[in-house]
């Protein structure tokens, strides 16, 4: 039950940084590929939930490994928001 509520906070949080990005109007953002780039971009949002949706499922099954991989693409999604953000990208 822990995992789960772990999973849901850190899904809140990579949904915050994959909108953060979406409205910085980043240069990169027209080089997405086309598929993702009806809804302004946002359709990607489908592939956050699924992945959301997908580790919280193996984490109410039990499945510790799963929401330690999810932890860490959090950190790097974390990362890389902040980088094109910030502008260093």
């Amino acid at each position: 039950m822990v995992g789960l509520i772990i999973v849901f906070c850190l899904g809140v949080l990579n949904f915050a940084a994959h909108k953060a990005v979406l409205e910085s109007g980043h240069p990169m953002l027209a080089q997405v590929p086309w598929f993702f780039q009806p809804l302004g971009g946002r359709l990607s949002l489908i592939v956050e939930f699924a992945m959301l949706l997908g580790a919280m499922v193996m984490a109410a099954a039990g499945s510790s490994g799963w929401a330690w991989v999810y932890a860490l693409y959090t950190v790097l999604n974390g990362f890389s928001a902040w980088l094109i953000y910030s502008g260093r990208v």
